[in-house]
Order: structure tokens, then sequence, then C-alpha cells
């Protein structure tokens, strides 16, 4: 096998890693928020992840999904995930045995979930939905 082999080798592996897709309104000057969460992730799941892509979307948008699957989206979850938050959703999904150390869900049902409003925080930018 030659280094030609290795490589294409390497992207075949990636490919079947999961993708970790942050949707972000850049009229709301999200994208530093995106990625912030998107090295969180790449940090924590550094052997688990394939991709972590940031998207450019509609406005007022932030969504999280791993692969097709959604795992936090700002109007329905009422705002921004914690890291804590967004790392045990997606843990969750991609590997459900893996433990996040001294930040992970207590067994007894505390999830320590973040106070939330209904419709997040506003945007100033955006013109109203």
């Amino acid at each position: 096998m030659d280094k030609a082999d290795d490589i294409n080798t390497n992207r075949s592996a990636k490919i079947t890693k999961p993708r970790v897709s942050i949707e972000y309104c850049p009229k709301c000057r999200w994208m530093l928020r995106a990625s912030w969460l998107s090295q969180e992730l790449l940090t924590t799941f550094e052997q688990d992840l394939g991709e972590v892509a940031l998207i450019p979307g509609d406005v007022g948008v932030f969504v999280i999904k791993v692969n097709e699957t959604l795992v936090w989206d700002r109007k329905q979850d009422g705002g921004f995930p914690e890291a804590k938050v967004l790392k045990q959703r997606v843990r969750d999904v991609i590997a459900p045995e893996k433990s996040l150390g001294h930040s992970d869900v207590k067994k007894d049902g505390d999830n320590n979930s973040s106070t939330k409003t209904k419709e997040g925080p506003i945007c100033t930018t955006c013109p109203p939905n």
C-alpha cells in the first residue's frame, strides 16, 4: 500500500464518522458562538466525529444536528446551549457509552439544564419573523 492509498483510506474512515452541522444566522452575528461550540465538540469528540460544519443560515436560526438528527434548535429549546448540555446531547447520539467526566449527567436524572427563555435572545439586526 502506498501513501496515496493511506490517504484515501483515512478519508473513507472519516466519512463513516458522524457529521455535526451548526446552522447559524450570520446577520445576528452568531458565527463566533457557532465556531466556539464547534471547537468544544471537536476537542471532546476528537476520535468520534468526522466533521463539524458551520452553515450560514436564515434569519434567527441556530440549529445543531448530528447527521440528520436534531440535537438543538434555538427556537424550540429556548436560546443557546451551554457547552456541557450540547456535549451531552451529541454524546447521546454518537457514543452513548462515552463518559464526559465531571460534566456528565448524573444517573439520578439530574441533567443540570440551564434556565431558558421561550424565544431566546432578541436580535436587533434581523427583521422580525
